[in-house]
């Protein structure tokens, strides 16, 4: 594989804003992953999906009262309370509607951290950024090697994922709808847009105020024309519904049958809490009745073991299922507070439905803060949660691994003002006469597997990895990390 140029890299994003405001590190060369890795990839991809099934299960029982299981009794309302934990009364129902039922997210994102024992899973997103810029990656180190995700996978899996929503229709008229609390992502989604219209996909990146009803449909104006729209790509998460001031009609339209809405307004399938409730004592016997075993086994090896905060009252002599403080184990939540530098290492973050559940916001990595602020921490999750609930997860640290990157304007002592958008990646090295040179850097990993659901599989079809320098606990995009598409070694 031959390495791609600084120049040729820095040309390419300047060309194309895929992001408002951010920026980050080059490298030459996409990600290498082994023929294992990718097996795995798959592997953890069909588990997913496997997760989500048995999910919708678990809620609809929980909510409706039944037994969870065939052949034993098994009642648990408490899941349902913890998934509709503070959402509107008509969110809740339409999530319980009879004809939502079977209808999951199009595209499944896992954040994979790389750990001395292999992959760990700290998250599984149903709404997730970095499509078009996965896809933009992919094409541009495509050229100079075998690319993970070949013959632009993402951009036509992605759109092959919504028009099966709408199958009657050969050419479905999808609208790919970007809130103002997600405008960092419309330049991808826009840039998505346009590369499926190359491809004569009717496919248009929307405000959500640029649809309004007509009759009993959704329409967006085209040169003074109104254009029908069969089927919405929801980029905004569920709490920002308030925010929109069209709201009721993607409700009522959806419920007339005019038009697809996906991922599904459904917010028990985006809480951070459901990785916990698969290592809940009392559920083990439901997963093991309702997942396939190589899925069980999967999530077993992946999902590090997590809590769900919840404060309520334990009766005198209970204790929790939680970590233990001082080789105890804990009567309240309260406890936790107490936890040395060391028991602390743990992640906190609040589940979803919040403005601080998207973009590692609420993340309180508690090894890496003082007592003071973990205490607070604690209490804020605790204060929080007859609203939100928040996630306890075990923090597995990521290991040391070696990449090439090209030198950041910090090392080169370039004190050009950060750019306003991504595309001109301004903290980089200057432009100079001698070609700039790429440095092999220690770092750590995060990997992003991209899956659209066609035909009942998660098919994977590319992957962003995240490499950020080792001193960074919480790994997410950042100016000084690299965001790379991965490729496939034949080692």
């Amino acid at each position: 594989m031959s390495d791609l140029a600084y120049e040729s890299i820095k040309s390419a994003l300047a060309g194309q804003p895929l992001f408002e405001d951010k920026s980050w590190r080059l490298s030459p060369e996409a990600w290498p992953l082994t023929a294992e890795q990718v097996a795995q990839l798959e592997s953890i991809g069909t588990a997913c999906l496997e997760f989500h099934l048995a999910l919708e299960t678990l809620y609809l029982r929980s909510a409706a009262g039944k037994n969870l299981l065939r052949n034993k009794p098994l009642l648990a309302p408490w899941v349902a309370d913890y998934l509709d934990r503070g959402k509107p009364p008509a969110l809740v129902a339409h999530a319980r509607d009879p004809r939502n039922r079977g209808a999951f997210p199009p595209v499944l994102r896992p954040d994979l951290l790389l750990t001395d024992d292999g992959f760990v899973m700290t998250e599984l997103d149903s709404v997730p950024g970095g499509i078009g810029l996965t896809a933009f990656l992919n094409r541009l180190y495509g050229e100079s090697g075998a690319i993970l995700g070949t013959g632009d996978a993402m951009v036509k899996n992605f759109h092959a994922s919504l028009a099966a929503l709408r199958p009657a229709l050969r050419n479905p008229l999808i609208a790919l709808v970007v809130s103002d609390e997600a405008a960092t992502y419309r330049p991808e989604m826009q840039w998505l847009a346009q590369q499926l219209q190359l491809l004569g996909k009717r496919v248009f990146c929307l405000r959500p105020e640029d649809i309004f009803p007509l009759g009993s449909g959704l329409f967006f104006d085209v040169e003074g024309n109104p254009e029908r729209v069969d089927i919405v790509y929801r980029f905004f998460e569920l709490f920002d519904l308030a925010n929109i001031r069209t709201e009721k009609f993607f409700f009522e339209a959806w419920a007339a049958g005019e038009v697809a809405i996906t991922p599904p307004l459904r917010a028990f399938q985006e809480e951070k809490l459901a990785l916990a409730l698969f290592h809940h004592h009392l559920l083990q016997d439901f997963w093991v009745e309702t997942l396939p075993a190589p899925a069980l086994k999967t999530l077993r090896t992946l999902i590090p073991p997590s809590w769900v905060i919840d404060p309520a009252p334990l009766p005198p002599g209970a204790v929790l299922d939680a970590p233990r403080v001082g080789g105890r184990a804990l009567a309240s939540w309260r406890d936790l507070a107490a936890a040395s530098q060391k028991e602390r290492d743990l992640i906190l973050k609040i589940s979803g439905y919040h403005e601080t559940a998207w973009g590692a916001r609420s993340v309180v990595l508690g090894s890496d803060c003082s007592r003071e602020e973990w205490s607070a921490a604690v209490g804020h999750a605790i204060a929080l949660a007859p609203a939100n609930l928040h996630l306890l997860q075990e923090y597995k640290k990521p290991r040391r691994v070696r990449h090439h990157l090209y030198p950041a304007a910090s090392d080169t002592g370039d004190a050009t003002p950060p750019s306003r958008v991504v595309g001109q990646v301004a903290d980089l090295a200057p432009i100079a006469s001698a070609p700039i040179s790429a440095v092999e850097t220690d770092g750590r990993l995060r990997l992003c597997p991209y899956y659209f659901v066609l035909d009942g599989r998660a098919k994977l079809s590319g992957a962003l990895a995240t490499f950020c320098p080792p001193d960074k606990k919480i790994i997410h995009g950042m100016t000084d990390a690299a965001l790379l598409p991965c490729r496939v070694t034949s080692a």
